[in-house]
């Protein structure tokens, strides 16, 4: 399924160096909803190289970002990007859907 989730440039140019870092070609990042984290729920990202019946499918510049169907729901109208600043690299997901996030930006309660 085509997934309402954005998945900017940057974000795509960073997983694509991790890839080839990594030496497999078949590898997708699966984006992910876990319980935890100082808010209630944290993000996870993680190498995939299998796409699940169920997963949202989100494709940018020859890389796909997978979403299971329990996470979409959570992340529904978002943008995956990734920024490197003083604080540090990483990957930040924007979320229309959060109604709090703490202060590190990992996780945030609906």
């Amino acid at each position: 399924m085509q997934a309402n989730i954005g998945f900017s440039e940057q974000a795509a140019h960073r997983v694509r160096q991790l890839i080839v870092d990594e030496g497999n070609d078949s590898l997708k990042l699966r984006v992910f909803v876990a319980g935890g984290g100082c808010s209630g729920f944290s993000y996870g990202f993680t190498f995939d190289d299998e796409v699940a019946v169920d997963d949202a499918v989100v494709e940018r510049a020859g890389i796909t970002l997978l979403v299971d169907s329990l996470s979409y729901q959570y992340l529904l109208g978002s943008e995956i990007d990734y920024v490197e600043d003083l604080q540090g690299a990483q990957f930040i997901v924007t979320n229309p859907n959060a109604a709090s996030t703490c202060g590190c930006g990992n996780s945030f309660a609906i």
